[in-house]
């Protein structure tokens, strides 16, 4: 499977680093133009003070097949937002594809807290990071979209809308912003159809994200090693399949019987036949229930 967006422009709205920054790569490969946004540059640092910056994302996605652009964003200052959608209005005159993949809390959530026992400034910010910026972004990007008809937007989670469903998702607020940004896809889904555009949720699985890959003392090379210490992180996944499945329903002309629908990169893996990038094709969210809550092995048998 080949996706085919030449001539389509895409904005990846928290690219830094991530599910982000594989999705705007696998976009870039497709052929789109994709503007990255983040707050980290070469030249200044966000909160993270992490290595990674949007203009390393641009240059991967032009190094990939398509056409980078860096923006710096704090995608919590609405006039931001608007002059960044300003700009790609004066300079592409269109926008395709949406893809709200704001997040920055891995340095806010605290693990099985109860509200009362979690930070409450923490847990206030994670809610506006995670949603807020969300609404934000869509409040002034899509309204150039639907100027088109057969726009998508994805909002990017962390788990499907089944999973979350019967799972409490570590704390109040972190549950909250997961299930959040899922109802928010759908709730845009309602608004766009009439537009002729397309609003899905989608999250990755397990995955070896550049922050997730250095908690194990890992490499993308040598990833494996860390299953001595966790069996189950075989089932991982590297951020370029959920951009694989961002793309592919991106280049779907019948993009729009997804609409609404909470999406797996798993999932969608299966739909349009295309492997993550090492041959694999990891179905995370089926092996948590099926392995690993149940306490068996770890077995990837049938899950690739």
């Amino acid at each position: 499977m080949t996706a085919d967006l030449r001539g389509k422009v895409a904005l990846v709205a928290g690219a830094t680093r991530g599910a982000g920054r594989g999705i705007a790569v696998e976009l870039g490969a497709a052929g789109a133009t994709v503007y990255v946004t983040g707050r980290t540059t070469r030249a200044e640092q966000s909160d993270y003070a992490r290595p990674e910056t949007i203009e390393e994302t641009a240059e991967l996605v032009t190094s990939a097949g398509g056409k980078g652009i860096a923006v710096q964003v704090d995608h919590l200052v609405p006039h931001e937002v608007e002059a960044l959608v300003a700009r790609i209005r004066a300079e592409a005159g269109r926008l395709d594809i949406l893809v709200n993949d704001i997040w920055g809390c891995e340095k806010l959530f605290e693990w099985d807290k109860a509200i009362w026992e979690h930070s409450l400034d923490k847990g206030l910010r994670m809610l506006r990071l995670g949603i807020e910026t969300h609404l934000i972004t869509a409040h002034y990007a899509l309204a150039l979209m639907i100027e088109r008809p057969g726009g998508l937007l994805v909002e990017v989670t962390d788990g499907t809308a089944e999973y979350n469903a019967t799972h409490y998702r570590l704390s109040p607020f972190y549950d909250l912003v997961k299930t959040g940004v899922t109802r928010m896809a759908w709730a845009h889904a309602q608004d766009l159809a009439k537009h002729g555009a397309t609003a899905v949720s989608i999250t990755p699985g397990w995955l070896r994200s550049e922050m997730m890959l250095e908690a194990y003392g890992v490499g993308e090379q040598n990833w494996r090693d860390a299953t001595r210490a966790q069996p189950h992180f075989a089932i991982s996944e590297t951020p370029r399949f959920v951009g694989r499945a961002v793309a592919a329903i991106s280049a779907d002309p019948d993009r729009a019987r997804w609409n609404g629908q909470s999406l797996s990169s798993g999932g969608m893996a299966k739909a349009y036949g295309f492997d993550d990038v090492d041959g694999s094709r990891p179905d995370c969210w089926r092996y948590l229930v099926e392995v690993q809550e149940p306490g068996k092995p770890a077995d990837v048998t049938g899950y690739r």
